[in-house]
């Protein structure tokens, strides 16, 4: 007996549909199947185009197709053919319908939409961890957005805040003694977001740190003095780059993070 023929048809990809064949056929030790996907249809001229090849070549179909007047036509017509037909959406979104008291939208492609979303997001979290705390300067030029502040002004959490909404964020610490990567002054301003911060604020913040950590808070890290100066060069750093420049002193991550996706909307 000849492995069968199997008509994929679709009005999206037809990713789904063909994974769910090979899942069924994976069940039969030893037994192969020719998979002939056709994405993309969404009009009955092209189901009937199918159907007749299916017909002549003793096929079956599988079908997702989410219009109701084009899945009752391949219904009805593989019927007609005397061939197979298997509708791998239309009962569930049937039920779906009853249980939910709701009509679907019949939208093709909206779960490939779901995962570009999705990969969007992994990638964004991706990029935000590799170019954290100024590892890689090269990020720089590549990211959405980069963050500049000195330490403990929430640049981690916000990249990854941000990441979530799909932005490419890089930061970059500042500290008197190091000079910043020359990339910074070659990006756009409008991409860069100054974080600043009350000296404190940021010494209390410091010296709870260094608490957590079985450290005496009476290192230069925690020095009121010390984080003085470092402010005063971020502003020197901030003015140079002609950035926007936000106070997080009293700010939530979210809060912060909601200024600049605002700020990065309206300058788009």
């Amino acid at each position: 007996m000849s492995d069968p023929i199997i008509y994929v048809v679709s009005d999206s990809v037809g990713e789904t549909a063909e994974l769910v064949t090979k899942a069924a056929i994976s069940q039969f030790n030893g037994s192969n199947a020719l998979i002939r996907r056709y994405p993309y249809i969404e009009d009955k001229e092209h189901i009937d185009e199918i159907v007749s090849l299916a017909k002549i070549e003793d096929g079956m179909i599988v079908y997702t197709l989410v219009k109701p007047e084009i899945r009752e036509h391949m219904r009805v017509q593989a019927a007609k053919a005397n061939i197979h037909g298997i509708d791998i959406m239309g009962p569930l979104m049937d039920i779906f319908e009853k249980t939910y008291h709701k009509a679907p939208l019949n939208e093709p492609g909206l779960v490939r939409k779901l995962d570009e979303d999705y990969f969007k997001r992994v990638e964004a979290i991706e990029f935000a961890v590799k170019y954290d705390d100024g590892r890689d300067p090269r990020g720089l030029l590549r990211a959405d957005i980069i963050l500049v502040g000195v330490s403990r002004t929430s640049k981690t959490p916000l990249s990854q805040y941000l990441a979530h909404k799909r932005y490419k964020v890089a930061n970059v610490p500042v500290v008197p003694e190091v000079d910043p990567p020359a990339e910074l002054f070659k990006v756009d301003p409008k991409r860069c977001i100054g974080l600043k911060i009350s000296p404190e604020k940021l010494n209390h913040i410091r010296r709870e740190r260094l608490k957590a950590l079985g450290l005496a808070d009476t290192a230069s890290y925690a020095n009121i003095e010390r984080i003085k100066r470092e402010i005063e060069y971020f502003d020197t750093i901030a003015q140079k780059l002609n950035c926007k420049v936000i106070d997080v002193t009293n700010k939530a991550v979210e809060e912060t993070a909601n200024i600049i996706i605002d700020y990065m909307q309206k300058e788009k």
